[in-house]
């Protein structure tokens, strides 16, 4: 006799489930949303539907989607919309992964041509059940997309690969051309938002990435609201500079259910200016940062920006020496 298990009505995370509801804060006038419409976000959603994607903007339940897909820009998530992982303020599904498709890179490829797009973000989910934890398929859709839209350029926004030997090696022999990890939160709050990663192997990926490729651009993320201290800020700050990463984002935290990491408190607009301008100072070359802030806003216009400075930046020390 064969049972057969519904799993299309699973609770999406069976871990918290148990968990008792936390307080839900009002949120402040400056945590607002624009619905977006128009034909940019129809044909984005089409294309990602036709080529049977996942993106992150949907399973993150991102506040800024409207924007971005108004704009033909999604960011692509591979390797399936289930992650091995239950960290405690991610939206994304947990539990126990299907199988890669090994077509996805081409899909990938084949939606970034079509919306014609000249920056592409792909993130994934963890993958702790590979033993290379994604990091070939990873590089198998940057190779992919390079084929089918060879002036795009590739901003890739991985898992940590912990435990998994050789993984930042492959990726980066893909040439992407901004490598993101985001630390996510101060190291005091791992245990409890980000159990199954490890601060310092997080920020040593940072480095690795950066030591392999000086040409590549290194990026990494934090949220505010978790219960943090501004202290701890300006430390992690400051370890990112030592593992020579260029580009910080800052954003809010938004608790997607009750069930999730309890939402502390709601920074100031003024708060995340103040630390824009501390991280300028500290040497980033450059610092968003802002209540809805999310690591792939903007980053088409980010890229660009990143390789503007970096090219005055050069001028201006050769100037220097002559």
């Amino acid at each position: 006799m064969v049972t057969l298990f519904d799993i299309r009505n699973r609770p999406r995370h069976p871990e918290k489930a148990h968990k008792p509801d936390t307080p839900k804060l009002p949120r402040p006038d400056w945590i607002r949303v624009r619905l977006a419409s128009g034909r940019g976000l129809d044909e984005t959603f089409s294309v990602v539907r036709e080529h049977n994607l996942k993106t992150v903007c949907e399973e993150a339940a991102c506040p800024n989607l409207g924007e971005c897909w108004s704009k033909k820009h999604a960011t692509m998530m591979i390797m399936g919309d289930t992650c091995t992982r239950a960290c405690g303020f991610c939206n994304v599904r947990t539990g126990i992964p299907a199988p890669l498709d090994p077509q996805e890179p081409d899909k990938v490829a084949a939606a970034v041509a079509k919306l014609g797009l000249r920056h592409v973000v792909i993130t994934s989910v963890d993958r702790d059940d590979l033993p290379d934890g994604g990091a070939d398929h990873f590089a198998q859709t940057v190779t992919a997309i390079r084929r089918s839209a060879a002036d795009a350029t590739v901003e890739i926004l991985t898992p940590d690969f912990l435990r998994a030997s050789g993984a930042i090696e492959t990726v980066m022999a893909a040439r992407p051309d901004v490598f993101n990890h985001n630390l996510e939160t101060v190291p005091s709050l791992y245990r409890r938002i980000r159990p199954g990663a490890r601060y310092f192997h997080s920020l040593r990926l940072l480095q690795t990435a950066k030591e392999i490729d000086r040409n590549v651009f290194t990026k990494s993320g934090l949220m505010l609201g978790l219960g943090e201290q501004h202290d701890e800020v300006l430390q992690v700050m400051d370890d990112l500079r030592s593992a020579d990463v260029d580009f910080l984002t800052i954003g809010q935290y938004l608790q997607p259910t009750r069930k999730h990491a309890a939402l502390v408190r709601y920074a100031s607009p003024d708060e995340f200016e103040s630390l824009r301008r501390i991280g300028l100072s500290k040497g980033f070359l450059m610092v968003s940062s802002s209540p809805l802030t999310r690591s792939s806003h903007h980053a088409g216009e980010d890229f660009e920006r990143l390789r503007a400075m970096r090219t005055a930046d050069a001028a201006q020390r050769k100037g220097a020496c002559t």
